[in-house]
């Protein structure tokens, strides 16, 4: 199984703060650094607003490198528009550097926010609010013939009064797609890892998106993933698959809840719920949980030995 995003070189390191494109932006401060680079809080002389820079290496890139770089910011630009997804104001290639310059929020990332801030759990009305504007930023993307492929809560950058999906590095233009294990190990749907038997051959990039949302739903709503990884080897995942009710002997959720998960976690991905749906069900839900129904080891906060406790998002 191969993962399709391949490793890129670094930016290159410099003392802060320093300045490029002739001054126009000082970077101040480094968010964050991984294997696709370095992303940078910068301050936009023109503008007087604060941006984040993500920093790719174009040094030393082979072809299929330069074509994922060139993917991200054509598949971002293209979706760019729309108010929860983070606003590409410019591309500045300079110092062997590809720079991205974007929105930057100061309220952390929704994976901060879940684990450390809180404010979720017991919520319904934080869950619906957060859950709709991430839905509509994927049903915008979709709609464009964008596949985000990433969807998790560190992919989600909170504003003050609203979220906004970053990071296309991984996005694909196609419907049908060959490239497995995309994303992270939490919320690959079975088929983007080749199914269970590993016998799939293609993907349904869309559907993919559904079942990574369907974590994140979860994720806000309990605070913990519903596993962690949707394969064979995982022993939570291979109790749901032989039983499709066994998520309410471990998460205390409504009935109606359950149905929604049910059709979202859909093994057949073509009989899986539609984004459109799935988004309209979560807002009609009248309650989310349901903490009279599952064992005290399940409720929010505490960690287990299934491994779908805090400790487990990723």
């Amino acid at each position: 199984m191969m993962t399709p995003n391949p490793l890129q070189p670094q930016p290159p390191t410099k003392s802060l703060p320093y300045a490029i494109d002739n001054g126009s932006l000082i970077f101040q401060e480094m968010l964050g650094v991984g294997a696709y680079g370095s992303v940078y809080r910068a301050l936009d002389t023109q503008s007087g607003e604060m941006r984040a820079v993500k920093c790719l290496s174009n040094s030393g890139l082979n072809s299929r490198q330069r074509a994922f770089q060139f993917n991200e910011v054509e598949l971002h630009a293209m979706v760019s528009s729309h108010p929860n997804i983070a606003t590409l104001h410019r591309v500045i290639e300079e110092d062997d550097c590809l720079y991205m310059v974007l929105d930057c929020g100061d309220d952390g990332d929704l994976f901060y926010a879940i684990t450390e801030r809180g404010g979720f759990v017991g919520n319904d009305v934080a869950i619906k609010t957060t859950f709709g504007q991430i839905a509509d930023a994927v049903l915008h993307c979709h709609s464009r013939g964008v596949f985000h492929r990433d969807l998790k809560p560190e992919n989600i950058i909170l504003f003050p009064d609203s979220i906004k999906l970053v990071d296309f590095g991984l996005a694909t233009s196609q419907l049908i797609s060959t490239d497995f294990g995309c994303g992270s190990t939490f919320y690959l749907s079975p088929e983007c890892q080749g199914g269970f038997n590993k016998t799939v051959k293609s993907y349904d990039s869309a559907a993919n998106d559904v079942w990574s949302l369907g974590v994140i739903l979860i994720n806000l709503i309990f605070g913990r993933n519903p596993w962690k990884q949707a394969c064979s080897r995982d022993e939570t995942f291979l109790a749901y698959t032989n039983n499709n009710d066994f998520l309410l002997t471990i998460l205390p959720m409504s009935d109606e809840l359950h149905e929604i998960v049910k059709a979202v976690f859909c093994l057949d991905p073509r009989r899986r719920i539609s984004l459109n749906e799935f988004a309209r069900r979560v807002q009609a839900c009248q309650s989310f949980t349901n903490f009279g129904r599952a064992s005290d080891n399940s409720l929010p906060g505490k960690s287990q030995d299934s491994g779908i406790g805090f400790h487990s998002l990723p």
